[in-house]
């Protein structure tokens, strides 16, 4: 069992007989009253996400998940398809239920999938993962580190705010917890 406090990001923990994986976590101190647990929750089978609260002392059983390294296919009828990389068996995990981790996968990347059980449930992503700017502002002349920034696509589409010096065609070291960027890669 574990503690509404203790949960982070990426977890998951079984409610109501019901896989939830904590997509945030947050203390919130109301004014008056007791410390509660602001939390994001996305039901992994439906793939439905609720904001709620919980009291820091209530307890979940937490869901264990097992890896299985894959190669990240194609997308087809949507459906993500991937292939273990020893049997290559293929799985097929639909696209909504992992739709913001494929912001960060290129066709025939290595990742790993979860499993629960025989159940594929989601996508294991790395801390950083290296992509490259298709379409940005052009850069300003002696722009610095410390300027405001402005917005590049990426090449799986996610939008990530880069320091002016960025142009297209650059690769770029990006943070998967929170989206950000890191530096060049």
């Amino acid at each position: 069992m574990i503690s509404a406090v203790d949960l982070k990001a990426g977890m998951t923990i079984i409610v109501d007989g019901k896989l939830i994986k904590v997509l945030e976590a947050s203390h919130h101190k109301p004014g008056k009253g007791n410390t509660v647990m602001r939390m994001k929750l996305r039901d992994v089978r439906a793939g439905s996400t609720v904001e709620t609260t919980f009291r820091p002392d209530e307890k979940f059983e937490r869901a264990y998940l097992e890896d299985k390294d894959v190669q990240y296919l194609y997308n087809a009828d949507n459906n993500a398809v991937f292939m273990d990389m020893e049997t290559f068996e293929q799985y097929e995990i639909p696209m909504n239920t992992i739709e913001d981790e494929l912001k960060y996968l290129l066709e025939n990347e290595q990742t790993s999938i979860q499993f629960y059980g025989s159940e594929v449930i989601g996508v294991s992503l790395p801390q950083t993962v290296v992509l490259t700017v298709t379409e940005t502002q052009p850069s300003i002349k002696g722009a610095t580190v410390t300027g405001s920034g402005k917005p590049a696509t990426m090449e799986t589409g996610l939008v990530v705010n880069v320091p002016d010096f960025i142009e297209v065609g650059e690769k770029l070291i990006i943070n998967t917890t929170d989206g950000t960027y890191q530096k060049r890669a």
